[in-house]
């Protein structure tokens, strides 16, 4: 059957509505608790009103100008990501996808302008998701995400995830000018990188100039209890995308980068026509002053350690369904042993929502701001998720 959309998403036959919170109400009138949150995106819930009231304001003002003016809105924005980060320069997006562009030309730029334009390969790891363009899917190098779409884009290398001697040996061979790691995979699932690990990671960067690079499009903005996960490991990238939940589901993304790594970028090299809007920014703008606030993430700590141990429970009480629970702050993930795909869809019928990934894991993913409530109602539709699952798995 041919459709006017494009048929590239296997959809589930659930049409939504509204949204209040952590809640969404379908078209016929059911409400389901929202676990996927857009896939990190929602940081703070559905129809947040500080956000509609700040998007309302701008929408009231002006919503679009070109890069060619000054705007207010994304100096604003930028000035608070450069306080609260490592970064000395900020660059808008409206999508990770885009961002992983840029901090692909960034790299690259940087080594050129030092003369070493044979420093262009960028270390990444297996199980990795940076995005859909030409450059994403190279960079990730993945079967599924690549097959048909050659030839690929040069220039990238995946290392097993937790190699620590393949990406030593890698990362001192001498065309390598950086390194492309998520701090916490998401599509790969729920794969923390150990705090040693990164720190390590950084050293060898430190040691060989090779520039660290990482991807928080979905493990930062407060996903994990810091502002941005790397932050645990008491460590700094050279350069960051960011997208997802700094938009609070306003399409928004960013590159954040020190001035040393952002020097090759300059007037000409890179633009974008919606980048940095100042209906995006000025909701950024607000998501950003609300998740930095050290009380909020003080709150998300607490929500995750009550919700974690939850889960942990769930796991011992259906450990036919259930292996363990991965993950930190607010991204989680319950690996399984039975099929994720069918604990996905038995959570439907719960009418609690997640999101599968790889590694047989579906994620947790619910906005930051979820209420304790909410939290005890998660854990109470998982569970009979879970008995329907059981049920499905006994012999007849």
């Amino acid at each position: 059957m041919i459709t006017s959309i494009l048929p590239t998403y296997n959809r589930v036959s659930i049409s939504f509505e509204r949204g209040e919170g952590s809640w969404l109400i379908s078209s016929d009138g059911q409400r389901y608790l929202d676990l996927a949150a857009g896939i990190a995106v929602n940081a703070l819930g559905h129809a947040n009103p500080a956000l509609i009231a700040v998007l309302t304001e701008q929408a009231g003002r002006v919503w679009h100008l070109s890069n060619l003016y000054q705007i207010p809105e994304q100096q604003k924005l930028a000035d608070l990501l450069v306080e609260h980060t490592f970064a000395d320069t900020v660059f808008f997006t409206n999508s990770g996808t885009e961002a992983c562009e840029l901090a692909v030309k960034m790299a690259r730029k940087y080594w050129y302008d030092r003369v070493r334009p044979d420093r262009t390969r960028i270390l990444t790891f297996e199980g990795s998701f940076h995005g859909r363009s030409s450059a994403g899917i190279a960079a990730a190098g993945s079967e599924k995400m690549t097959k048909g779409f050659g030839p690929l884009l040069p220039g990238f290398t995946q290392l097993k995830w937790g190699d620590h001697e393949a990406l030593t040996n890698a990362i001192r061979e001498g065309d390598v000018g950086a390194v492309m790691v998520e701090p916490v995979q998401g599509e790969g699932g729920i794969r923390p990188l150990p705090d040693a690990c990164l720190k390590g990671l950084r050293d060898l960067c430190d040691e060989t100039g090779v520039l660290m690079i990482l991807d928080e499009v979905q493990c930062g903005m407060g996903r994990t209890g810091r502002l941005f996960a790397h932050e645990w490991a008491g460590i700094t990238p050279d350069i960051m995308m960011v997208a997802k939940g700094i938009g609070g589901g306003f399409p928004l993304g960013a590159v954040l980068a020190t001035e040393n790594a952002a020097s090759g970028m300059t007037a000409g090299t890179h633009g974008s026509t919606y980048g940095g809007n100042p209906l995006g920014c000025a909701v950024g703008a607000k998501v950003v002053e609300i998740i930095a606030d050290p009380a909020f993430l003080s709150e998300v700590n607490r929500k995750a350690a009550l919700f974690r141990q939850g889960l942990e429970s769930l796991v011992a009480s259906h450990p036919d369904v259930f292996e363990a629970v991965r993950g930190s702050g607010l991204m989680l993930g319950l690996k399984c042993k039975a099929s994720n795909t069918d604990v996905v869809k038995a959570c439907y019928g719960a009418h609690v929502l997640t999101v599968p990934a790889a590694d047989n894991v579906i994620r947790l993913l619910p906005a930051l701001n979820i209420t304790d409530g909410d939290l005890s109602e998660a854990l109470i539709r998982l569970d009979r998720a879970a008995l329907a699952v059981s049920g499905a798995l006994a012999p007849a």
